[in-house]
């Protein structure tokens, strides 16, 4: 595929963007930003939560394995309801959803309560990047997808960096009751805001009504969406690129740095958030990247997925007690580059699906990182159980799934690259003989 700047010929329907689009996205973007602060919440509270419930790693990491096992089962349900109704409904229910779930997770009195709660968060954490993938596409056009994707991410990863910073600091200076339930105030605002001003569409560019019903429907929309090569290759791309950070960010990474590195809780919450400031940093610089070049796609997702294995590689197996801060520093670094390069899984997907199966190619997509983070964070917990907390052997579960990524990666490329050349010749033709 050539490397040469994506085109700048709009397509049949291409929305305008513009100021209001921008506005309008960004109440969106404020619901995404919210459900990550209160998804990310637990990998800052996780030793705590452990004290509070008084729970093995085990039992600790059902809690996120929970929340991403209904996240990942809701992603091609949630991609058909924003297919079927539109992004305002479906993120009016995902903002109620989470941010009972938070309430819920901070008055629970016991371990199963805490649980249910986490599910409830997750159920309505799942409507939310979906839908606001489906709001950029519908009020930007076609030729910033791939920028307008990565911004989302930057704002989620803002949410992240909240969790470190601000949930950390108030877990040791409020308590758990004030924190927990002080930060479900934020999901209230920001339903507020889109009752009252999010709109699905500019006016003008409504989408033809949905026709269809029922299971057949269902059924079709999902078996044509996996059909695309480029589904799956973004699914693959989601899956491989995504997990190391979200284990490390959702759970993992600051027992890992007090308890196996030996560090204070506040050096380890500095690292944390270096992991996020690298992720928003390196968000924009992919954005751009792979906006002028799409032959860039596959390398640096290929190239994300080798550097991250290596560092990790290389700390987890250094000699001696601890790894060096520096080594730390890197692996953290390096780590913020896999929510930007698992963003490229939607840049495969969004060309081999027409408009009208967008949501839930998306969602596809969306459920591979899931999966293989849910995956290593129960294979982290239960190593660390069986082997006494060593964390050499249960960090080493991230090189199987990413192995398995690779290989899937690698075959089907060639096929999702030409499939998409034959999307992209017929949409120059659409867009050079009708009227936009």
């Amino acid at each position: 595929m050539s490397s040469a700047a994506a085109p700048t010929l709009p397509l049949p329907g291409d929305p305008p963007g513009g100021r209001r689009a921008v506005r309008i996205w960004g109440i969106g973007v404020a619901v995404y930003f919210v459900a990550i602060i209160f998804r990310t919440s637990l990998g800052v509270a996780g030793l705590d939560a452990a004290d509070r419930f008084d729970v093995n790693a085990s039992a600790l990491s059902t809690f996120s394995i929970l929340q991403l096992l209904v996240y990942a089962g809701m992603q091609i349900p949630v991609g058909l309801m924003v297919d079927r109704l539109g992004t305002k409904r479906v993120l009016t229910l995902g903002a109620v959803l989470f941010t009972l779930g938070q309430l819920g997770f901070a008055l629970s009195p016991s371990y199963g309560t805490a649980l249910a709660s986490r599910a409830l968060l997750g159920c309505g954490d799942a409507m939310t990047f979906i839908s606001v993938l489906r709001l950029g596409t519908r009020w930007f056009p076609a030729r910033r997808g791939p920028l307008i994707g990565q911004v989302a991410a930057l704002f989620g990863m803002a949410g992240n960096l909240i969790s470190t910073l601000v949930i950390a600091r108030a877990l040791h200076g409020l308590g758990w009751t004030t924190t927990f339930v002080g930060s479900s105030l934020a999901g209230v605002v920001v339903l507020v805001l889109l009752l009252l001003f999010l709109k699905d569409h500019p006016e003008g560019y409504e989408p033809p009504p949905a026709q269809h019903a029922g299971g057949a429907y269902v059924r079709k929309q999902i078996a044509a969406s996996w059909r695309e090569p480029g589904t799956r290759l973004g699914m693959w791309v989601h899956f491989t690129t995504q997990f190391p950070a979200m284990v490390f960010l959702l759970l993992w990474g600051m027992p890992f740095l007090v308890e196996d590195q030996g560090l204070g809780r506040g050096t380890a919450g500095e690292l944390l958030t270096l992991v996020v400031l690298s992720n928003m940093t390196l968000g924009l610089v992919y954005g751009q990247v792979i906006a002028r070049h799409h032959a860039a796609r596959v390398p640096l997702a290929l190239g994300t997925v080798g550097t991250t294995a290596a560092l990790w590689a290389v700390t987890i197996f250094h000699p001696g007690d601890h790894a060096p801060m520096w080594l730390l520093v890197v692996l953290c670094v390096v780590l913020g580059a896999c929510g930007p390069a698992s963003m490229i899984g939607f840049d495969f997907s969004r060309p081999a699906n027409p408009p009208e199966r967008q949501g839930t190619a998306s969602g596809i997509v969306n459920m591979g990182g899931f999966v293989a983070s849910m995956t290593t964070l129960l294979a982290v917990g239960v190593l660390l159980d069986a082997t006494g907390d060593n964390y050499r052997v249960a960090f080493s579960s991230v090189f199987v799934l990413e192995a398995l990524g690779v290989a899937q990666i690698l075959r089907l490329r060639a096929r999702a690259a030409r499939r998409e050349r034959d999307h992209h010749v017929i949409s120059r033709v659409e867009a050079v003989h009708v009227p936009v």
